[in-house]
């Protein structure tokens, strides 16, 4: 069976090549835990192998025999702009991968629709100032949501898409739009998404959410991939855990693998350890 990698060498071995086409999948973390530096290192890997394989080979390896590399890599950010993420991402891998991948990942900064019903001053998210007429035109402008449903149909299928962040879209749910219509957004997104074939990455911070409207987010993806700081003694370890996902969390029980430990490293995130019931 085909599978599209998550771009960490070692996850995608265990689990016979990534993830199965088709999937949404959510990523959950408490801050600084991971799961923004696997979003950044899914993207940035899957994009090298073309970019340039001589680095993909330092840094990933082989791909597994049954992993099809999706054709293009889309990074969809609410609130930041192409040079913003790229800094970013500078900060978690080495700097050779981030130049190598700059100019085929492609960025979508759905600032200006996120932004125009708040208090933000225009020319803090826009490339351009409007003047007082553009201003009074912003109530006919499709809304995030929109926005977002629009790029995805155009840009999704067989490929992956990085969504940064369903955590913006919780901080806007009171202000520009329901709850229910996140949450619906994402079940859509889930149907959807069988039939684009490719894999949908959705990152979120869980001291954002309530334990319900995590639990709502959770039932409306494929898959979970929990994101935590693990504390012992003087020491605190990051960890990852896979909560739920179709055709990928059996291949873990099968090992009896219950956590991993994970590091930053050059190559972005990684896994150090797994951890097995004995």
């Amino acid at each position: 069976m085909d599978r599209i990698p998550f771009g960490i060498s070692r996850l995608d071995s265990m689990i016979h090549g990534g993830a199965p086409p088709g999937s949404v999948v959510l990523l959950a973390g408490d801050i600084g835990a991971g799961a923004r530096e696997f979003l950044y290192t899914s993207a940035a890997i899957n994009t090298l192998v073309e970019a340039d394989p001589e680095l993909f080979d330092l840094y990933y390896g082989s791909l597994h025999a049954n992993s099809v590399v999706p054709g293009e890599v889309h990074y969809l950010s609410l609130t930041s702009d192409q040079s913003a993420i790229l800094d970013e991402m500078a900060f978690t891998m080495d700097e050779d991968i981030v130049d190598a991948v700059s100019d085929d990942i492609s960025f979508a900064d759905l600032s200006p629709e996120y932004f125009q019903l708040s208090p933000v001053p225009t020319n803090w998210y826009a490339q351009q100032t409007q003047d007082i007429a553009a201003l009074g035109e912003r109530h006919d402008r499709r809304d995030v949501l929109d926005a977002m449903g629009d790029y995805l149909d155009e840009n999704a299928s067989g490929n992956l898409v990085v969504i940064d962040s369903v955590t913006d879209l919780v901080s806007a749910a009171s202000e520009q739009m329901d709850w229910s219509s996140i949450t619906l957004l994402m079940k859509g997104l889930k149907k959807a998404s069988q039939q684009w074939g490719g894999l949908i990455l959705l990152h979120v911070n869980v001291e954002a959410l309530t334990d319900t409207q995590l639990g709502r987010l959770n039932d409306a993806a494929d898959g979970t991939i929990r994101f935590e700081w693990e504390s012992g003694g003087s020491e605190r370890d990051r960890t990852m855990v896979v909560q739920q996902f179709r055709g990928v969390l059996s291949r873990l029980e099968e090992e009896n693998i219950v956590r991993f430990e994970t590091d930053i490293e050059d190559d972005g995130f990684n896994i150090s350890n797994v951890r097995k019931i004995r």
